[in-house]
């Protein structure tokens, strides 16, 4: 069996759809991607995991004429490649992707979309129904299987759209990479890295951009380092608001409390040593770094969107708290740093609930979805 996986860019596939090509190979499938070549802007990442990539120009605006070119050229390949599976990631690379594969389809090729989160959803703008969800519900019945990585989506998908819909609990996580680490591993990770024992850690994860809100961290910590004046937070990710988080640290005094790592390709490192992470986006679709600090063993206080909702029980497996609300989101801090007992149990119960997000259960549900 052939299958093309296309997304947007290629460092999409890299980051999110490895467990997948895993499934695929063990079942003896060839695998192609097609997608942007985005790779010189993440270090570290490499798309050498499947048989054939091609560079194809999509663009995440709707407007832009790449996408009219990325149409022309994926319509080639997909003539030529006579794949069985088509699977489309991404809203514009999945829309492209549809449009290009419509005689492939009547062919016989079956199409996948996962959708990583739909625009739509409880307590989004409303212009976003007015405008997404007619787009996804119509290229609903250009598809064969929708795959969703949310329930809120998964319900209603299930209930109005047009074709096979199907859950899984997100990409998957690698458990042989996050996972707990007892005390004394921790204090020697600590050592090695340059940090003490008692020492406060916290790690903050993603893109710099304005939706990432990582300025409701650096104010937290001005309230958690007047307890733990050594404390650190690390953050971790580039992007546009670089020098205007730097300028945040300044003004709050905070150069020796806050490090910015840059992209990180070895966040375990990370996960193995902090005592939290916090999450400060506005929007999320189902956020990796939440998992991977769960399967690591580490409470999680995140801002209240809807991809945090999916994940975290508020009091029970990490806390939420409003968004832009960084004085208690400090306060949460500062209580799993002085109740070592209810952090204990809080990290137990993230630790169980996530390994239904780690690579081994993800496999499992994408080998039903594929081969059942």
């Amino acid at each position: 069996m052939k299958v093309l996986l296309t997304a947007t860019v290629q460092s999409h596939i890299c980051q999110f759809h490895k467990p997948l090509v895993e499934v695929l190979h063990a079942h003896g499938c060839e695998v192609h991607v097609a997608a942007r070549n985005n790779l010189a802007e993440k270090n570290g990442l490499k798309l050498d995991f499947v048989e054939k990539v091609f560079d194809i120009p999509f663009s995440r605006s709707p407007k832009s004429k790449d996408n009219l070119k990325a149409e022309k050229m994926l319509k080639q390949i997909i003539n030529k490649g006579h794949y069985d599976v088509i699977h489309c990631n991404t809203p514009m690379g999945g829309i492209v992707t549809r449009i290009a594969a419509k005689q492939a389809r009547k062919s016989g090729a079956r199409l996948i979309y996962t959708a990583h989160g739909f625009h739509f959803y409880e307590g989004s703008p409303k212009k976003n129904w007015m405008i997404y969800y007619p787009v996804e519900k119509y290229f609903s019945r250009k598809t064969d299987t929708l795959i969703t990585i949310t329930h809120e989506d998964y319900r209603l998908a299930k209930k109005n759209f047009h074709c096979r819909v199907e859950h899984i609990h997100g990409v998957g996580v690698d458990e042989k990479r996050y996972f707990p680490v007892g005390k004394d591993e921790k204090f020697r990770l600590r050592k090695e890295m340059g940090f003490g024992e008692d020492q406060k850690l916290l790690l903050c994860v993603g893109e710099l951009l304005p939706n990432k809100n990582q300025k409701m961290a650096i104010y937290a910590m001005q309230r958690i380092v007047k307890q733990y004046p050594d404390a650190i937070l690390f953050i971790a990710g580039n992007g546009s608001e670089k020098e205007n988080l730097e300028n945040e640290i300044k003004q709050c005094g905070l150069e020796n409390n806050v490090r910015m790592l840059g992209y990180c390709t070895h966040l375990q490192d990370y996960q193995h040593i902090i005592d939290v992470l916090v999450a400060c986006s506005y929007r999320e679709g189902l956020p990796l770094n939440i998992v991977e600090s769960m399967l690591s063993g580490n409470p999680v206080v995140a801002s209240i969107n809807r991809g945090h909702k999916e994940l975290i029980h508020d009091g029970e497996n990490g806390y939420l708290v409003s968004k832009d609300d960084s004085e208690t989101m400090a306060d949460r801090v500062l209580e799993l740093f002085s109740d070592n007992q209810k952090a204990e149990e809080i990290q137990k119960r993230a630790y169980d609930f996530a390994m239904d997000y780690s690579f081994t259960s993800v496999k499992k549900e994408l080998e039903v979805i594929y081969f059942n």
